[in-house]
Parts: structure tokens; sequence; C-alpha cells
């Protein structure tokens, strides 16, 4: 059996061994899901413009995405460069790009002309905002704005839903040609505005969320579903990666957790929170950032009453132990207010490597807030690699 703490890339390196990957994407998110595949075993023959992809500038970050890819330059606007690609791509498993709509239609490498010479190859796209349009049915035919579709394609190379289709005709939004970066679909989404202060200021994170939660990851699993489907249909498709909408789609619990907290508190079924205010957004004295002596912070994620209260004996707090949410006690009530300022108190009176050495004996939910280089200094690290990347999966047996 292999040790459940020992991880590297090549436990998992058979699992997509032989599946082809065509990789024309640039910068962060295209280039992060094919080196997850890349991780995974995959085949991945990176296709860049003759001026190179843009991340070249910032050396380790494209070393990083991009050791152990094959890569190959043509100049895009070259007839005879794209017949090379089409001829990489007839033996393909999946393509990856990461232009706006239309332009693989420009190049000559649209879904109908792809699946010409290779019908089961699965498309990936990922785009800022996703695909969108009206869709009237006219005989054989179905119009995108000024594209016509006949069967499953449309001239400008992107995959519509049939005519009757609910969700075809429920996607209507003109941004699909709009530019953006991570800060614009994170904005868009509501997730952006999510991220404040405890005095509710607005954040900007460093973290790209949506070029990598909501564009690599998604483009991922969404590959390897249609990838799947393609051994057992023999068909492939052209799917379009929305990073707003999939971020969108991560706000599950601020969706639902506004309205819940306010019908608990006694303030009716109104779903408008403050981010701050959310249920685990800070309002709660047993799920939150604490400051700690020397201007650090502890995160208490002790959610659960029996953690709170392990806490509270930790902290030599024993009043605290009834005052949870599971026990009725909701963050508008004077009690919970109370009980946050004393924990509040109590941290603050103390350095971050005190709590540290406290709660390294413990199990309630109660960790450091670590810098970068802290964290990677942790044990927790200690099996990263020379690209300072750890896999988020282990092979355990």
């Amino acid at each position: 059996m292999t040790d459940m703490h020992v991880s590297n890339h090549d436990q998992m390196g058979d699992c997509l061994q032989g599946l082809r990957v065509i990789d024309l994407t640039r910068n962060l998110p295209g280039p992060f899901a094919t080196r997850l595949l890349a991780d995974l075993g995959a085949d991945v023959l990176k296709i860049e413009p003759k001026q190179g992809d843009p991340a070249r500038v910032f050396g380790e970050l494209f070393v990083a995405l991009n050791h152990g890819k094959t890569t190959e330059k043509y100049d895009f606007h070259d007839p005879k460069a794209i017949e090379a690609i089409k001829a990489h791509l007839k033996e393909a498993d999946v393509m990856l790009d990461s232009f706006r709509p239309g332009v693989l239609a420009e190049m000559g490498l649209d879904a109908k002309t792809l699946h010409a010479i290779n019908p089961k190859l699965v498309i990936v796209s990922i785009t800022g905002y996703g695909v969108a349009g009206n869709y009237v049915k006219e005989g054989n035919y179905v119009k995108e704005g000024n594209y016509v579709k006949e069967g499953n394609y449309v001239k400008e190379g992107i995959y519509l839903e049939d005519a009757d289709s609910k969700n075809g005709s429920q996607v209507n939004h003109d941004w699909a040609n709009k530019a953006g970066h991570d800060i614009n679909f994170m904005a868009m989404s509501g997730v952006l505005d999510q991220l404040r202060t405890a005095q509710g200021e607005q954040a900007m994170p460093n973290i790209q969320f949506a070029d990598l939660a909501g564009g690599s990851d998604t483009a991922v699993i969404a590959l390897l579903a249609a990838v799947f489907a393609a051994q057992r249909t023999g068909r492939g498709r052209h799917i379009a990666i929305s990073m707003t909408h999939s971020l969108y789609n991560h706000m599950v619990m601020p969706k639902v957790t506004g309205k819940l907290i306010n019908s608990l508190s006694g303030d009716g079924l109104n779903d408008t929170l403050l981010p701050q205010h959310d249920f685990l957004g800070g309002a709660l004295p047993c799920y939150r950032l604490y400051q700690t002596a020397d201007q650090r912070h502890m995160a208490v994620g002790s959610l659960e009453l029996k953690f709170w209260q392990g806490l509270c004996e930790v902290l030599e707090l024993p009043s605290l132990k009834e005052i949870h949410w599971q026990l009725g006690i909701m963050p508008n009530r004077p009690e919970s207010e109370a009980a946050t300022n004393t924990i509040a108190e109590k941290f603050a009176s103390q350095t971050l490597e005190y709590w540290q050495l406290v709660f390294s004996v413990t199990d309630v939910c109660v960790t450091p807030v670590l810098s970068l280089h802290e964290a990677r200094a942790h044990p927790l690290f200690a099996h990263q690699d020379e690209h300072h990347a750890t896999s988020g999966w282990q092979q355990v047996n």
C-alpha cells in the first residue's frame, strides 16, 4: 500500500496515458488546465504563436505551467501552419483554446471543420462570459445573430442548443465578445463583492479565482466528461467554458445564507445581507478571524458545537460553551456579540506563535493564518516539487 502521506505527480501519472491534447491556450487558465492533465499522464502539445505565449515573460510561472509539455510555434495566419495544426488534431482527443468566440472559425479550426476530420474530437473553449444568442428556427437552420447553423454546427465554430431546447433559448446576453481578465469575471459574477474586510471595505485578492476555479478546473471536469462520452458514442463536441458563470455557480452558500440567517434571527426573509455579516463571513463567533498581539490572525473554524466547546475549554472560557448557533444563539443576539468580543480580547493577548503552539496539540479547527513563505516551509508541504507545486490528489492504495 502506498504511504498516504507521500504525494507526487507520478502516483497517478498513468491515469490519462494515451490521451492526446492539443493546447492552443495562453497565459493562465488554459495552461493550468493542461498542467493538471499532464500531471495525470496526458500527452500535451502546446502550440504557440510565433511570438510565443505572453506568459513567457514571467519566467518561473511559465515553466511551472508548461514543463513536460511538447511545444511548437506556428504563424496562425499562414494556411500551411493551419494545415499542420489540423494534422495534429486529426490524431488528437482534445483541443483547448482561449480565443474569443469566432476566432477559431477565422483560423479555419471551427468545430464543423475539425469534426469532419476527427469526429471524436472534444473542443474546449475557455471564455470569459460564455456564448449566447436568440435562436430562431427557420427550416433546418438556426440563426444566432449573423451566424447560421445547420445540424449541430454554427459557422463561427460554437455549438448551439437545438432550436427547441429550453436551455438554449434561455441563454441571452451581449457579453460573449467582451474582453476581460480575472478581476472582471470576479466582479461580474458577484464574487468580488463578497470579499470584504471585517469593516466592510472591498478587498482586492491576488489569487485568480475566476481563472483557476472558474476556468481551469471547470474546463478539466467538462473535458474529461466529454472524452468519456466520446469514447462511448464516437462523437465529440464543442464546449464553451464561461469563467464568470462557473464562478457564479460556486456561490452556493451566499445565495441562500442571507435569507437563512435573517429568518433565524427574526429579521424576515430578506436575502440581502452584507458579506461581512453573513453566516460564514464573520457573523458567528465560532467562525471568523481573530487578531493576535503581533497583528497576525488565527482562523477559527469551530462551526460545530463540539469544536466550539473544545475551543472554549482551551481558551479557559467555560461560560461561553452554550453561546452557539446550534443552541439557538444567533449572530444578532447580544450574547453572541459579547462572545465575539471576549474571544477577540483573548486572542489579542498573545502572539500568533503562542497560539500556534497552543492549538497544535488540540483538534478544534483553529489554525494560524500563514504567509506564503510560511506555508511553503511548513511540513504540510514538504513534498512539493521543484516548481513549488503539490497535486491535490494522493493515491492511497
